[in-house]
């Protein structure tokens, strides 16, 4: 590991980034210090359990507690996609099919190629990836076509009294959606290398990787998150327009 040693006393010191952050809320009047108190207090919490649980996975190596963290990843993945819907029906079991396919194409393709292990130390990271991922696409989705069906009610209003199915109705706003889903991945992918140097690459090298296989990971990743998104986004919006619509396919959003 090159000897990285992050003593207590450093990430004490890292916490006078919080307070700054806190001083220039104050001082510009931004309302976000009782939100900056409690993301850093629940980033703490939630990391070093997360951090104490996945030593223990780790060392027991059990693929059913393997499966079962997966299965939560994926769970509080989705629960967060619903929270920004915006109140869309049934937006949890949409996220929830969107994100568990979206995970088990991309494991089940990356494990039988080779390029993963089914052991804890591999799939529950690239797991997390996968999940947040699809969670940020799920949420630009749904933000989306919540915008686009009130932008553009007339549209859809006419389309359907011209005897369109809500499918034909909704095509372009699906279509916008899911481009809104993928921009991010497509923006990060143009610019990665050059711009940022992404948590799974700088990670490697800090752990002393040779950067060429380092590299190799991340273009990995990087075809994974496309795919990843791509999954989502498109099972997210094709599911979701329904939910604009009753059963005598009219609009009611």
């Amino acid at each position: 590991m090159n000897n990285l040693i992050v003593s207590n006393t450093a990430l004490a010191l890292t916490a006078v980034f919080v307070v700054f952050a806190m001083w220039i809320g104050y001082r510009e009047h931004l309302g976000i210090t009782k939100d900056l108190i409690v993301a850093t207090i629940r980033c703490v919490i939630q990391l070093f359990v997360v951090g104490y649980v996945l030593k223990y996975v780790f060392q027991v190596n059990n693929w059913l507690l393997t499966m079962l963290l997966i299965l939560i990843i994926i769970f509080n993945g989705a629960y967060n996609a619903r929270g920004r819907s915006g109140g869309l029906r049934n937006a949890f079991w949409i996220s929830l099919t969107a994100i568990a396919t979206s995970t088990l194409v991309i494991l089940l393709v990356l494990v039988l190629d080779g390029a993963l292990k089914f052991i804890p130390s591999q799939i529950i990271p690239v797991s997390g990836m996968i999940v947040s991922n699809s969670m940020v696409s799920m949420g630009l989705c749904f933000r989306t076509m919540n915008s686009m069906f009130k932008d553009r009610r007339s549209q859809v209003l006419e389309m359907l009294a011209l005897g369109a199915t809500p499918m034909i109705a909704s095509k372009g706003i699906i279509r916008d959606a899911i481009k809104t889903g993928l921009q991010p991945t497509i923006d990060s992918a143009k610019t990665v290398g050059l711009v940022a140097l992404p948590g799974m690459m700088s990670g490697m090298i800090f752990a002393g990787a040779d950067p060429v296989l380092a590299i190799k990971y991340q273009i990995m990743v990087t075809f994974m998150l496309l795919g990843i998104t791509s999954i989502s986004s498109i099972i997210g919006c094709y599911l979701g327009y329904k939910s604009f619509f009753n059963q005598r396919d009219q609009l009611i959003r």
